[in-house]
């Protein structure tokens, strides 16, 4: 992988779009106003959004701690790093800054992503978004790969998730991708009852969180996109239970409706983590106070 460490500037980061950063993150504004875009703090736990971001001068503010800036500003604090450590960081990264959304790519895509080379995880930096995410390593070494790629002539490195037909969900600190065929991912036990969930860290969450033991008590499928779950029905009405552990937006919640109106065997479990977006966050917020039980 080529080194373009040197290349990369404070200045030139500091053109990256806060709000395309954000998005790259996982965090999505709750309103827009003309050139403001209001979130819930990505920095702390709150119900009413107070963090702005001005799209015009690609500037933030925290209302409720009193601070703002430009991306390093946010991305030191969100990170717990340096500015030096977030530079380095971006090595080989960077364009994805300037390209943070990046359609469904087909096979037939003369841009598609190639994957060039699958290992352990050892990078430092993806170990350090692991942690930064609450995942033990031990845990995403048992079910992930650090996947080496190309994407438009260039270079890249993320944690890579299999999916049953043989493509990768792609993970780091500043981009969230995929490679083709996209398609659900499943992990069997041989149990009567079976956990669904939308991504494949919420399904790192949930093995993080459940007691050692009860691990092969379930079997797993991770939709790896909500679009997916029409697909995986037929698998899922092989077990006696369904457990749904989806978002806590407005797609994941009528998705756990729509389930539940289909069949008694689906189950709603996303009280757990009431008021949280997905299993992740409510893991960051509350770490192992609580501990999940199959029902």
């Amino acid at each position: 992988m080529k080194n373009n460490q040197a290349t990369i500037t404070c200045e030139q980061v500091r053109e990256m779009d806060i709000v395309d950063y954000l998005s790259q993150l996982g965090f999505e504004p709750k309103k827009i106003r003309n050139p403001d875009y209001w979130y819930l703090s990505p920095l702390r736990s709150e119900e009413t959004p107070s963090f702005k971001v001005n799209r015009k001068l690609n500037r933030w503010y925290d209302h409720g701690i009193g601070k703002g800036g430009n991306v390093i500003d946010f991305a030191v604090l969100y990170h717990n790093c340096t500015v030096g450590e977030f530079l380095r960081s971006l090595n080989g990264l960077l364009s994805f800054h300037k390209q943070p959304t990046f359609p469904e790519l087909s096979q037939d895509d003369s841009n598609k992503i190639i994957i060039k080379k699958i290992e352990s995880l050892h990078s430092l930096t993806l170990i350090r978004y692991l942690h930064s995410r609450k995942i033990p390593l031990h845990i995403a070494e048992k079910f992930c790969k650090e996947v080496n790629y190309e994407w438009n002539n260039k270079s890249y490195y993320s944690i890579g998730f299999l999916n049953d037909c043989g493509g990768y969900e792609l993970r780091n600190s500043f981009c969230k991708n995929s490679s083709s065929p996209k398609g659900v991912t499943t992990i069997k036990n041989g149990a009567v009852r079976i956990a669904l969930l939308e991504g494949f860290f919420d399904f790192l969450s949930l093995v993080t969180i459940l007691p050692k033991n009860d691990f092969k008590n379930w079997d797993y499928c991770v939709l790896n996109s909500l679009s997916f779950f029409e697909k995986a029905r037929p698998f899922l009405e092989q077990y006696k239970a369904v457990h749904l552990f989806l978002d806590n937006d407005k797609a994941g919640q009528n998705c756990s409706r729509y389930a539940e109106n289909c069949d008694t065997k689906y189950h709603d479990e996303s009280k757990l983590y009431k008021n949280y977006k997905d299993l992740n966050e409510w893991l960051l917020m509350m770490g192992k106070k609580a501990v999940a039980k199959p029902p």
